[in-house]
């Protein structure tokens, strides 16, 4: 069972998110989109302190003659990653991705196919009960405009995500937990992205179930906001994250264990 003090904790933490929320969308947007993402991420055990790690990710939007967020898929992508446990509490990881940007509302709905390189590390705050990490990305995208010229932007985010277990005091099989986010990202001047140094702010609060060590699920609700300089947007986003974990070893153990059950069950 949950300590006594968790749920004091969970209220303070939705009392946060919620201020944040209002915060902003209390800003003058002009158009609101909802949208669908869903992501499967694959990634493989290289050693104690290196794995890596391939994402194949797609974007569905509602346009503004329909409130459908399947009406319109905007985008694609895939990125390869490797990751390095530097200690229990660092974590620095580097992409590199391709994104084939279709029709996306923020970048004014035109194909702008994009390379983007990135740095991140991550630092967890281990806590009883609960993690608490903050997350730092940079980002060089190499993206082509409405001229078909490339440009090259560069962009800062930062996040700051809560995790806690709800059906267990730990992380294993079997345990559903919530998760919440709130992350600011931060942008060079580019025609293709537009000119303010504010690129968006991105909240996330949802949850996740550990169906194995090596497989999970999780399913939140983004609200995120974008200033631009032909209006401002708000998105809201239900996204859909599964993960897997050293799957083609898994698959090769489990259907070896099967032609040697098969063998043993013959003789």
């Amino acid at each position: 069972m949950l300590s006594k003090s968790n749920p004091k904790r969970i209220n303070n933490i939705v009392r946060c998110l919620f201020v944040i929320l209002m915060i902003t969308n209390s800003y003058g947007q002009n158009t609101t989109y909802s949208q669908f993402w869903n992501e499967i991420q694959f990634s493989r055990t290289l050693s104690e302190k290196w794995s890596t790690e391939i994402d194949f990710a797609a974007t569905y939007s509602s346009t503004e003659s329909s409130s459908n967020l399947f009406d319109n898929t905007i985008q694609r992508s895939v990125r390869g990653w490797g990751h390095y446990y530097f200690s229990p509490r660092w974590k620095f990881s580097s992409f590199i991705a391709y994104f084939n940007n279709r029709d996306v509302p923020e970048i004014g709905q035109f194909k702008s196919p994009e390379w983007r390189f990135a740095l991140q590390g991550i630092y967890f705050f281990h806590k009883t009960g609960y993690t608490l990490s903050t997350r730092m990305r940079m980002e060089f995208r190499h993206m082509r405009n409405q001229d078909d010229d490339y440009e090259n932007v560069f962009r800062y985010r930062q996040q700051i995500k809560y995790l806690q277990p709800i059906t267990s005091k730990v992380l294993r099989e079997g345990v559903i937990y919530a998760i919440a986010s709130d992350e600011i990202y931060l942008k060079s001047g580019a025609k293709v992205t537009g000119e303010s140094f504010f690129d968006r702010n991105r909240l996330n609060v949802g949850a996740g179930y550990l169906f194995s060590d090596d497989i999970q699920v999780e399913v939140t609700y983004c609200n995120e906001f974008l200033p631009r300089n032909n209006g401002n947007q708000t998105t809201n986003a239900a996204s859909l994250t599964i993960s897997f974990n050293n799957f083609l070893d898994n698959l090769k153990k489990k259907i070896n264990s099967k032609h040697n059950h098969e063998i043993k069950d013959e003789e």
